[in-house]
């Protein structure tokens, strides 16, 4: 019986169906012609170097509920893993595309733009009314101007912005086809915390999504409006609530890995809060999507330590020294455990070294390896 009810085969080009619909209707950035050509001509330079390029995505995505947009859904990121990464992918001696949302923190100007780090708390007045860094600071921020001086003026950093979650994967999408010269030596560490799900734009509100009814025709004309939703007038119920429908965003990385940027090395996050299901996932998008790394962390201990994902080895945690106290020190059989940190072992605070400091050499060194391989299999077939 259940033999003879025909089934629906998914067609095999079934990712590129999605992202041709994604692409066509939700409509592109401002600045993507702008940026491409930025990004072509950066990213030229580079391949003909021979230099390695890394395209470090950064900061979170934002899902308007308007067109014309006053609200928008946000999550928690401020851009600190990625911008931390390229400062350490410059000392690598990596070239750095920084695609990241607008107002996330940057490359170096990150240690003066925190709230608890305001710039002008470095500064003070010198002579004759000038302006100077404060005594106790002035070696650290003059190190960081030269790093930040000779990555602009070598070519080495161009900084490019985004905004929603569909500038983000226009620009991703355009940039890392750009990267195809690079073969190899291009790596994508994809380090923004993208949104999973969006309002399509057949369902977004043109203007400002209104909170009354002041703006009904009928009651406009017959009743001043002089309540707002924070009113205790009863005319506004309590109940009164916003029923968002939202849609799951597209999951383009396979999309990433097979068709935008074939050859070269790409590096996904997996960020979760339960620890029990932290692995798990990180294997199950590599296994999904075929990519070559997921770095995967927990939200209480991201700054403390992280988990590398990858085909055929062992899962790698990295960890700063200092969380090598309490349960991370406990071995079993000789091995250190090779799960989660609990976060209660930790001291209080931020640790003093910055993880990233571990992480991009752990990945260059893995990037390495791929570029070797690649290299090895090219003579091989010629």
């Amino acid at each position: 019986m259940m033999d003879s009810i025909p089934s629906e085969t998914p067609p095999p080009n079934l990712d590129e169906l999605a992202e041709d619909h994604y692409f066509k209707a939700n409509p592109p950035p401002k600045d993507l012609a702008k940026h491409t050509k930025l990004a072509r001509e950066f990213i030229d330079f580079h391949a003909a170097a021979g230099r390695p390029l890394v395209l470090v995505t950064s900061g979170g995505t934002t899902v308007p509920l308007e067109k014309q947009t006053v609200r928008f859904i946000d999550n928690f990121s401020a851009g600190t893993r990625g911008a931390t990464s390229a400062e350490y992918f410059l000392e690598a001696g990596y070239a750095v595309l920084f695609l990241h949302r607008q107002f996330s923190l940057l490359p170096f100007s990150r240690h003066y733009s925190h709230s608890t780090d305001c710039f002008l708390d470095f500064l003070k007045e010198g002579p004759n009314g000038s302006v100077v860094a404060r005594d106790d600071d002035a070696a650290k921020m003059l190190d960081v101007l030269r790093k930040y001086r000779h990555a602009r003026e070598s070519n080495r950093l161009l900084v490019l912005p985004f905004v929603s979650i569909s500038d983000y994967l226009h620009e991703l999408r355009s940039i890392a086809q750009l990267m195809t010269p690079l073969g190899p030596r291009g790596l994508l560490y994809l380090a923004a915390a993208v949104s999973d799900f969006f309002v399509p734009p057949d369902r977004m509100s043109e203007h400002k999504i209104q909170s009354t009814n002041a703006v009904d025709p009928i009651k406009a004309a017959t009743t001043e409006e002089v309540f707002d939703n924070f009113d205790s007038s009863p005319a506004v119920p309590r109940s009164k609530r916003l029923v968002v429908d939202l849609d799951p965003v597209p999951k383009f990385l396979k999309n990433l890995v097979e068709g935008w940027s074939p050859e070269g090395m790409i590096v996904s996050f997996k960020l979760e809060t339960d620890p029990s299901i932290l692995v798990h996932k990180a294997r199950y998008s590599l296994d999904r999507y075929q990519h070559h790394l997921v770095i995967g962390n927990l939200l209480s201990t991201r700054k403390w330590e992280v988990v590398f994902v990858s085909p055929g080895v062992a899962d790698r945690w990295i960890r700063l020294p200092a969380a090598g106290k309490g349960e991370a020190d406990e071995r079993i059989d000789g091995v250190i455990k090779d799960e989660p940190l609990d976060p209660r072992t930790l001291p209080e605070g931020d640790p003093e070294m910055e993880i990233e400091g571990l992480i991009i050499p752990a990945v260059k060194e893995m990037h390495d390896k791929y570029i070797e391989k690649f290299v090895r299999r090219q003579k091989k077939e010629l």
